[in-house]
C-alpha cells in the first residue's frame, strides 16, 4: 500500500468515525428528550458543529421540531461530545465560563442582502451585520452610533440591519419593527436611523400592544402616512418573520448583537477598527 492510499484510507476512517459520533449525539438527544413527558420532539438533526480547542471535543447545535404545551416550536439545543461521552455543558477551568458561548455559527453571504443595507456600500470589503430591537435602551444609543460611523466611512464598510424584537420584554417592538420596514419605501435606508433617534417613551410604553397608538406616534415623528392595515400585509409580516428566523439561526438571544466580517463581536467595539488608515 503506497503513502497516498494509506492517507486516503486513514481519511476515510476518520470521516466514518466522525459521522458515527454525530449519529451517537443525535441518538443521545432523542433518548434524553423522550424522557421528558412535556416535550414531543421530532426531526432531530445537527444544525452546526464546531471543533473545540480541547482535543477531541466537538460542540453541537441540534435543531428539532417540538410540541411543548400544545404549541409547535422550532428548538435548538447545544451538546458536547468527544465520541465517548456527551455533556450538556462544558466549562473553561480557568475562567469558569461556559463553552456554549463559543458554539456560535458565523455569518454567511446570505445575510448580506441589499434590502438590509442601511449604511455604506454593498461593494465594500468590510461588512457589519446587526440584530437589534428598536426599543432596546442600549440599542437606542448604539445603533445610531454605528450607522453614523459607517456613513463617515461609507466607501469601505457595509452595514446590514436585521430587526430582532424582544417581544417578551418589549411587546411594542414588533409593531415598531414593521413600521420601520414599511417606512423604507418612503425614507429609504434613513428610516432606521431616524426611528432610532426618537424617544418613543414619550408616546407609549414598551409593553403596549396597541398598534394604533404606536402607529400614530410613528407617523408623527417620521412624517409618514402609514395605515393600520399596512401592518398586516403579507410581505411585511413575512419580512419580519424572516429577519427573526435569521437571528434564531445564529442563536441570537439579546440585542444588539453585532457581527464584523462574519464573526460575532461580544465587545461590540470591533467595528471602530475598520477605519481606513
Amino acid at each position: 500500500m503506497n503513502k497516498l492510499t494509506k492517507l486516503l484510507v486513514l481519511s476515510s476512517i476518520a470521516s466514518a468515525t466522525l459521522f458515527a459520533n454525530d449519529n451517537l449525539v443525535i441518538d443521545f438527544e432523542k433518548k434524553r428528550l423522550s424522557q421528558n413527558p412535556n416535550v414531543k420532539a421530532s426531526n432531530i438533526k445537527i444544525f452546526y458543529k464546531k471543533e473545540l480547542e480541547a482535543k477531541g471535543w466537538y460542540g453541537y447545535i441540534l435543531d428539532f421540531d417540538a410540541v411543548i404545551q400544545d404549541k409547535n416550536m422550532k428548538v435548538k439545543d447545544t451538546l458536547f461530545s468527544d465520541g465517548k461521552v456527551v455533556a450538556t455543558d462544558l466549562f473553561d477551568i480557568t475562567t469558569s465560563k461556559s463553552l456554549k458561548s463559543t458554539i456560535v455559527p458565523n455569518i454567511t453571504d446570505k445575510y448580506y442582502q441589499k434590502s438590509k443595507l442601511v449604511a455604506g456600500s454593498e461593494k465594500a470589503k468590510d461588512k457589519i451585520v446587526i440584530f437589534s430591537d428598536p426599543l432596546c435602551p442600549f440599542c437606542a444609543q448604539y445603533i445610531p452610533e454605528v450607522i453614523e460611523f459607517v456613513n463617515k466611512n461609507s466607501d469601505n464598510i457595509a452595514l446590514y440591519y436585521y430587526a430582532f424584537p424582544l417581544t417578551h420584554i418589549h411587546p411594542a417592538s414588533t409593531t415598531l419593527s414593521k413600521l420601520i420596514d414599511i417606512a423604507k419605501t418612503k425614507l429609504g435606508q434613513e428610516a432606521v436611523l431616524k426611528a432610532y433617534k426618537v424617544d418613543w417613551s414619550k408616546h407609549f410604553a414598551p409593553s403596549t400592544t396597541d398598534e394604533k397608538t404606536i402607529l400614530d406616534a410613528f407617523n408623527k415623528e417620521l412624517d409618514t402616512n402609514i395605515k393600520v392595515q399596512d401592518l398586516s400585509k403579507k410581505e411585511i409580516v413575512a419580512n419580519l418573520e424572516k429577519e427573526i428566523a435569521s437571528g434564531d439561526d445564529l442563536l441570537v438571544s439579546g440585542t444588539p448583537t453585532i457581527y464584523v466580517n462574519g464573526e460575532i463581536d461580544p465587545t461590540k467595539e470591533l467595528y471602530k477598527s475598520l477605519i481606513k488608515k
